[in-house]
């Protein structure tokens, strides 16, 4: 039986775990519960398109995903985790000046495009006037002028799907370690992994560890380029209100507002670059945030502010993933660098990667996302001895 340690037990390695065991793989999920995980602090959106991305190369990506993601609710679901929050609210991406509004008829029709090409989650396209988008999520004000309605966006609880992964991994054997782990060379070769001074032996290490992942690599002499962008966002909550099935409302910029049961609003978020692992809500963030919120929906004056969530997105140099195993070291597969897209795609890398590990041929091609894209130009020559 191969034996397999992740390193990093977040969405993308829990998603590792859970595909390595139905492949019969032994597994132990190391996790050091660093704060300001991106699965912990991440909103919960499946949006119809991520402007946040605008890469073609990841949009093959971003379509295998979106359609694995209703066959691994219902493969949980189905197995009697509890409900991870999943559900196809549909989406609004709202115009709030003279010059979105204008640019409505594009973005409609890049999404009945890219839904001919195959993005099917997208579902039904509708050009929707102000009153008939307030109709939709009620606490839209006058800053909304218009917006384009996607039926098929969906949202989910990040924590509710990792807890559910996790419950199915152990379920299914999986060992789950907390603390700091690295890589365990002999003689060049990934022998396993060390955690806290405990060796364990592994046949493949993978690494899976977000913005952190570049610390587990130290022994090998490899240096990632994946930073962390540390996002905050803010949760609200409207007593009374049934904003379980709202739409999830996007703008132009990095604005958004989704509901979930029970009466619980998420807004957000800020992309701040340069400020390391500096796990803090600050007053400039909060504000900007919340500022935007109120300003597409002033009708979350009244509403409880009862939760701010900080988290670090793993984003590398050139903003897509980097999948795959690391060239000089065939055993050792690295899962990370999703940027703002991770829950999106987090469990199907995790999948694509397991298939990897276990001499699999992917679904779809990764040569977009190949570590050694990087990794041949600056990874160390020599592998260091633990």
């Amino acid at each position: 039986m191969t034996k397999v340690a992740i390193i990093g037990g977040g969405l993308v390695g829990a998603s590792v775990a859970h595909r390595l065991l139905a492949l019969g793989a032994s597994v132990v999920l190391i996790d050091r519960e660093d704060e300001g995980q991106a699965t912990a602090a991440g909103a919960g959106i499946l949006p119809p398109l991520d402007h946040f991305v605008r890469l073609e190369a990841v949009l093959p990506l971003l379509r295998a995903a979106r359609a694995f993601y209703p066959e691994l609710v219902a493969a949980l679901q189905g197995g009697g985790v509890l409900d991870v929050g999943y559900d196809a609210v549909g989406a609004l991406h709202v115009a709030s000046s003279e010059e979105e509004l204008a640019a409505l008829p594009e973005l409609e029709n890049e999404c009945e495009r890219r839904r001919e090409e195959g993005f099917e989650h997208i579902g039904a396209v509708t050009r929707l006037e102000a009153t008939q988008a307030r109709s939709l999520f009620p606490l839209l004000g006058p800053a909304v002028l218009g917006a384009v309605h996607c039926a098929g966006a969906a949202r989910i609880d990040g924590r509710r799907l990792l807890a559910a992964l996790r419950a199915r991994s152990l379920a299914a054997g999986a060992e789950l370690r907390r603390g700091s782990a690295a890589i365990t060379c002999r003689g060049g070769h990934a022998v396993g992994v060390s955690l806290d001074g405990e060796e364990l032996a592994a046949d493949a290490v993978v690494v899976a560890g977000g913005a952190w992942s570049s610390l587990a690599l130290a022994p090998l002499g490899v240096e990632l380029p994946v930073r962390p962008q540390r996002g905050q966002l803010v949760h609200l909550e409207l007593p009374g209100q049934a904003t379980g099935k709202w739409p999830v409302v996007l703008g132009f910029a990095h604005q958004y507002l989704l509901g979930f049961p029970e009466s619980r609003i998420v807004v957000g978020a800020t992309r701040e670059d340069g400020v390391g692992y500096d796990y803090r809500a600050t007053a400039g963030g909060v504000r900007s945030v919340l500022d935007e919120a109120l300003r597409l929906a002033p009708g979350l004056r009244a509403a409880t502010l009862i939760e701010t969530r900080v988290g670090f997105r793993p984003v590398s140099e050139d903003r897509r993933p980097l999948l795959g195993p690391l060239p000089g070291h065939p055993n050792v597969f690295v899962a990370t660098g999703h940027a703002g897209y991770g829950l999106e795609v987090g469990p199907y890398s995790g999948a694509l990667v397991a298939d990897l590990v276990m001499a699999r041929a992917p679904s779809i091609d990764l040569a977009a996302f190949a570590p050694g894209r990087f990794v041949g130009e600056r990874s160390s020559p020599r592998a260091a001895a633990h």
